[in-house]
Parts: C-alpha cells; structure tokens; sequence
C-alpha cells in the first residue's frame, strides 16, 4: 500500500491502539495491496473513550465486558454486581487499554486471514 494512504490510516485510527503497537501496524499495513483496504475500514473498531465512558456509569453490571465481547468476565461481574463494585473501579482503569487490545487483535486476524488467503505477498 502506498505510504500516504498507510499514513492516513494511521492518522484516523491510532487512538484505536496501543501506541507500541502503531509501528508494527505500520509495517504490516505498508506490505498490504491497494485493493484490499476497503476490507480494513469495514473492521469496526472500538472506541476506547467510549467505553471508558459505558464502564464509569453501568460498568457495574458488566455491560462494558459484554461490549467487548468478553461475555463470561460479563456475566461474572453482573452476578457480582462488579465484584462488590472492586472490580468495576478496576475496571474504570483497565478498559480503555483492554478495548485497544482487542482492537488490535481484530486488525491482526484480519490481516493474517488476509495472508493465508494469500492476498498478500
């Protein structure tokens, strides 16, 4: 992929990683054709802010774990009612982190399946 269209991708979807992931991104979308970009912006990522946002007001009830598709952690803490509300202020620090890395994730298996189709070089 040509490098201005890596480096507008980076620019309009960075806040979705890690920071120490952003190169590796970087690297891996550079090696990707053209054609297939379309297939990167049908991923849904998201939003960190956002769920940091679901975890502070109904986070107690495991609606942010649900978000994020970790669906047993979910129930957990909806039985729990947050873990007698330690787990939800846990939380209220972990998610923001835990949502990038499962977008970073979801960006991966992307590409991978990508390169076992053999779509990439």
């Amino acid at each position: 992929m040509q490098s201005n269209k890596v480096d507008m991708y980076m620019l309009a979807n960075s806040k979705f990683f890690r920071s120490e992931t952003l190169p590796y991104i970087q690297e891996r979308l550079a090696s990707m054709p053209e054609e297939r970009l379309n297939e990167l912006y049908s991923i849904q990522m998201k939003d960190p802010m956002t769920m940091l946002l679901v975890s502070i007001f109904i986070g107690e009830f495991g609606v942010d774990r649900f978000m994020i598709g970790d669906t047993l952690l979910g129930v957990l803490k909806l039985i729990t009612l947050g873990g007698c509300l330690i787990w939800w202020i846990i939380d209220i620090f972990l998610i923001s982190n835990r949502v990038r890395d499962v977008n970073y994730n979801k960006l991966m298996q992307v590409l991978d399946s990508m390169r076992s189709y053999g779509r990439l070089q």
